[in-house]
């Protein structure tokens, strides 16, 4: 009998064993897709329900907007029960005026705008507005919805 050389196949000497854990060279970023898609489902959904706000239907007017500024406007809204709040918060006739005076005084804008429901009477507005008026409060604006009638014939 002869002796001899038996080769293994494959050649090259070195094999890598099934199951054995090497450095992987490149990135999977699927999982990182899916998640990213995931967050911007939510954001989107989520987004449209961020605005804090009292529901109003302002009357429509051809007014062009006011510009923007850098600190949130000192709100007063009526609603068409003519209740009034500032902000989100509900006040009675004779807390108004102290109240608005206690937030005035620590903003540095003294602009006041009086958001008002479009079924409410004319008088409910003017008595609100001369409220503010008559306790020194002589920047106010009326909120309106644009898009109203132009009134000019057309």
């Amino acid at each position: 009998m002869a002796a001899g050389v038996v080769k293994k196949s494959g050649g090259g000497g070195r094999r890598r064993r099934r199951g054995s854990s090497a450095a992987m060279a490149d990135i999977n970023i699927t999982p990182f897709v899916d998640v990213m898609l995931v967050l911007l489902i939510i954001f989107m959904v989520t987004a449209p329900m961020l605005q804090v706000g009292i529901p109003l239907e302002m009357p429509k007017t051809a007014a062009a907007s006011l510009p923007t500024e850098q600190e949130e406007p000192l709100v007063v809204s009526i609603t068409a029960d003519g209740v009034l709040m500032i902000q989100t918060s509900e006040v009675s006739d004779a807390e108004l005026i102290p109240k608005l005076t206690a937030v005035a005084s620590q903003r540095t804008s003294d602009k006041i705008f009086v958001k008002a429901d479009g079924a409410l009477t004319y008088t409910r507005v003017a008595e609100v507005m001369g409220a503010l008026s008559a306790a020194g409060f002589s920047n106010i604006g009326l909120v309106t919805d644009a898009g109203g009638p132009k009134m000019d014939g057309n």
